[in-house]
């Protein structure tokens, strides 16, 4: 918490909550913060929701390809 507060300069619960609103799914942000090959946890962690809260990162991306998919799946479901 206390390093995306030195980063955003704002309140972390916030940016930890719109973070978890905007991806709905903390095992796809701690999937992606493992990904990174930096430092620690945290720092990866503190990065992928800072990203996030941003509307940008790798489980933003990651959610909108399976609400792509899901659409896609979805309008071809009446030919089963």
């Amino acid at each position: 918490m206390k390093k995306i507060q030195q980063k955003t300069e704002t309140n972390p619960r916030f940016v930890l909550h719109q973070a978890i609103s905007k991806a709905l799914a903390i095992p796809g942000l701690l999937a992606t913060s493992r990904k990174n090959p930096s430092q620690n946890m945290a720092f990866k962690l503190s990065f992928e929701l800072v990203d996030a809260a941003k509307g940008s990162g790798d489980a933003i991306s990651k959610k909108e390809k399976t609400h792509k998919k899901a659409e896609s799946n979805r309008t071809l479901a009446h030919f089963r």
